[in-house]
C-alpha cells in the first residue's frame, strides 16, 4: 500500500491578516541553572530566569519560539567547556545566537534575573551570615545594515541591594527638642553641644532598596561586586541577617550618625560610581534608583537619575 506524505505548511512564515511590525516577540520566565566561573574561587551556581525576544517583520505571522529555547540551551551547554565570568556576557552570547537562528529578525533582546548570595560578618561580633542580592543582566543585538554577519551588541549589568536609612528631618526635630529639654534642666550650652555630638538623636527609619545598572558596549566589562558595594555603602547603614545586641548597637548608631534622604542615596551612588569606575566610557548609560519604604507613612519615597557617564562625571567633578 502506498504511503501518503503530507507537506505541512509553515504557518508562522505566512502573511498575517494585519501586517504590522512587532517590537518584541518571544518567551518569558524561562528557568535555567547557570554556572558562572570565578578566577581563583569556586564557581557560582545561579537559578536564573530569562526573558528572550526578537523583533518580527510585518510580513511574518509568527516567530519560531522554539529557537529561543535552543539558543539559551546551546549557550548554556557551551559554557560547560568554555568558562563564562560575567552574566551580561552570557546574555550577550544568547542575543548573538538568537539573531543567527532568526534570519528574519533585525534585533534580539535577552534579560536575566537571579538571586546572588553574598557573605557578611556582623559589625561587632563578626558572626558570619549570608545575604541575598538581586542581580540582573540584559543584552541587545542589532543586525548591521548591509552586513548580516555583523551584530552591534550592547550589554547591561546591575543589582538591587537592601539597606537602612535614617531620616535627617525628623532627627533635627528631635535634636532641637533634646537641646531645649537639657537647657531647662540647667545643663550649660557647651555641655549640650558636646552631648549632641556624642549621642545621635532618634529618628524614623526606612528600609532602603538601591538599584544601579550600567549599560556598555559588548567589549567592556563592569565589576558586579563593585556595583553591589557602591549601593550598600550609599545608604545610612548596611543590614544583616544575624545580629547580637552589640551588633544592633553598631548598626543603629551607624545609621543615626549618617542620616540620609532618598535623594542623598542616589547622589552618593552617583559620586561613588564616578570614583570607582574611572575608566568607564563616556557613552555608558548609568541608571540609579532608590526606594525608601517609609515606617511612619503609608507611601514610599523614591529618587532616580539616568545619565551618560560623561555627563555624570562632568557634574560630579564640578561640585
Amino acid at each position: 500500500m502506498e504511503q501518503c506524505t503530507f507537506n505541512l505548511p509553515d504557518v508562522q512564515a505566512s502573511k498575517p491578516s494585519i501586517a504590522i511590525n512587532l517590537t518584541r516577540v518571544g518567551v518569558t520566565n524561562v528557568k535555567k541553572l547557570v554556572e558562572i566561573k570565578r578566577k581563583d574561587k569556586r564557581p557560582i551556581v545561579l537559578i536564573s530566569t530569562f526573558d528572550v525576544f526578537v523583533d518580527l517583520p510585518s510580513d511574518r505571522k509568527g516567530a519560531n519560539l522554539s529557537r529561543n529555547f535552543e539558543a539559551v540551551d546551546e549557550v548554556l551547554e557551551k559554557i560547560l567547556s568554555m568558562p563564562v565570568y560575567e552574566i551580561e556576557q552570557l546574555c550577550s552570547d544568547i542575543a548573538h545566537n538568537l539573531l543567527g537562528r532568526h534570519e528574519y529578525a533585525n534585533q534580539a533582546e535577552v534579560r536575566m534575573t537571579s538571586e546572588y548570595m553574598i557573605r557578611r560578618a556582623s559589625p561587632a561580633t563578626g558572626i558570619k551570615c549570608q545575604e541575598v542580592v538581586n542581580i540582573f543582566a540584559e543584552a541587545s543585538a542589532v543586525r548591521g545594515q548591509g552586513n548580516d554577519d555583523y551584530f552591534d551588541v550592547k550589554k547591561l549589568i546591575g543589582a538591587e541591594v537592601v539597606g537602612m536609612t535614617a531620616c535627617p528631618c525628623a532627627q533635627e526635630i528631635m535634636r532641637d527638642k533634646a537641646a531645649n529639654e537639657l537647657s531647662e534642666l540647667g545643663v550649660d550650652r557647651d555641655t549640650i553641644i558636646k552631648f549632641l555630638e556624642k549621642v545621635p538623636m532618634a529618628t524614623h527609619n526606612q528600609r532602603g532598596r538601591g538599584i544601579i545598572s550600567i549599560k556598555v558596549a559588548h567589549d567592556f566589562d563592569v565589576s558586579l561586586e563593585n556595583i553591589i558595594n557602591i549601593i550598600d555603602t550609599s545608604m545610612s547603614s548596611s543590614v544583616y541577617e544575624v545580629l547580637k545586641r552589640s551588633d544592633e548597637k553598631v548598626v543603629v548608631e551607624t545609621a543615626h550618625t549618617n542620616p540620609k534622604f532618598v535623594e542623598d542615596c542616589v547622589r552618593t551612588m552617583a559620586d561613588n560610581i564616578v570614583k570607582e569606575f574611572p575608566n568607564l566610557p563616556d557613552n555608558a548609560v548609568i541608571t540609579i534608583k532608590q526606594t525608601n519604604e517609609e515606617s511612619i507613612h503609608r507611601h514610599n519615597a523614591y529618587a532616580e537619575r539616568v545619565a551618560l557617564m560623561g555627563d555624570l562625571r562632568k557634574e560630579i567633578n564640578q561640585c
